[in-house]
């Protein structure tokens, strides 16, 4: 018999990363915030596969919380879509931009009593050549950039350290070539970057379109047809807005599937880990899982409603 049809508080599967950023914070008043509105957490010990460890518990759990970074939230999306648990996140990874998407509060306790009131709603899944992911996947810059960000780095210079890496990745960068196929037609560009986005944030600042959300049900294209490297440097604040699809060496549009293709296998950075590689099929799932969060009109950014213009 699941927790669930049984008597008294919502029970939680609580696991946290302790290789996150902030992976030590103490969860003690965590618990008591969770035990107060209703929900007993109770947490496996020696169980580091935190996929392994939703599936087996599942059929003993009403939710799961999960404590950590998007890296850990993006492990854990093949078990919550299987098992269909609702999700709560506490934000302790370096730049949480699944929780800054959703509005969620950057203080962990503060997150956990969000979870003890809010509803746990709709969210979409971006999936390239089966790999979920909730934020953006990258081919070109993005990829090597997370091939050079180490975990230490991330944990001693926070978002800092992308930075630090970035100076580094743009300085070896230069243009490919990329085969575009999307909604009937085949596009050939050359880029240092292309972009597929589900969420709203990502890269620990960066918008991937000034109207996006988790739930709106499609894909946010933009492609980085820059001639010279410091021509990225002067669109980051349009990249930190989401605005960067009205420069004129950016291409951008919104769609649900693309098939991205390169001359020679290149690695796809999914929510900051490399998971595949070209060529890359893009999709989005529509309400693949179910977060703990603020109504759409409560998220900061976004107004309830609006969509992304056509493409």
């Amino acid at each position: 018999m699941s927790a669930s049809s049984q008597q008294g508080p919502r029970k939680a599967l609580l696991l946290v990363n302790p290789n996150a950023r902030n992976g030590s914070f103490s969860l003690d008043e965590v618990r008591d915030v969770l035990r107060q509105g209703g929900i007993e957490p109770f947490e496996p010990k020696g169980e580091a596969d935190c996929t392994a460890v939703i599936k087996r518990h599942a059929e003993g759990c009403d939710l799961v919380i999960l404590g950590g970074g998007d890296g850990t939230l993006n492990a854990a999306a093949p078990a919550l879509v299987e098992t269909g648990l609702p999700l709560g996140i506490l934000p302790l990874g370096t730049a949480n931009d699944l929780a800054r998407s959703l509005g969620l509060p950057v203080d962990p306790v503060e997150a956990a009593r969000l979870i003890t009131t809010e509803e746990a709603r709709p969210a979409d899944l971006g999936c390239v050549n089966g790999h979920f992911y909730f934020n953006v996947a990258s081919i070109g810059f993005s990829a090597d950039l997370a091939g050079d960000l180490t975990a230490e780095s991330k944990k001693t210079w926070g978002t800092l350290g992308y930075g630090i890496a970035a100076i580094r990745v743009l300085r070896r960068m230069r243009p490919f070539t990329v085969y575009i196929e999307h909604d009937g037609q085949t596009e050939t560009v050359r880029t240092i970057q292309v972009s597929v986005g589900n969420g709203r944030h990502y890269g620990g600042g960066m918008t991937v379109e000034e109207t996006a959300t988790v739930d709106d049900g499609k894909l946010d294209f933009y492609s980085l047809e820059v001639a010279h490297w410091w021509r990225l440097l002067m669109l980051l604040p349009a990249l930190r807005r989401g605005t960067q699809g009205k420069a004129a060496d950016v291409r951008a549009f919104s769609t649900t599937e693309i098939v991205v293709k390169t001359k020679k296998p290149r690695p796809v950075n999914t929510d900051g880990e490399l998971s595949t590689y070209t060529p890359a099929h893009f999709k989005v799932l529509p309400k693949a899982v179910r977060i703990f969060s603020p109504a759409p009109g409560d998220r900061p950014g976004v107004a309830a409603g609006v969509q992304a213009p056509a493409a």
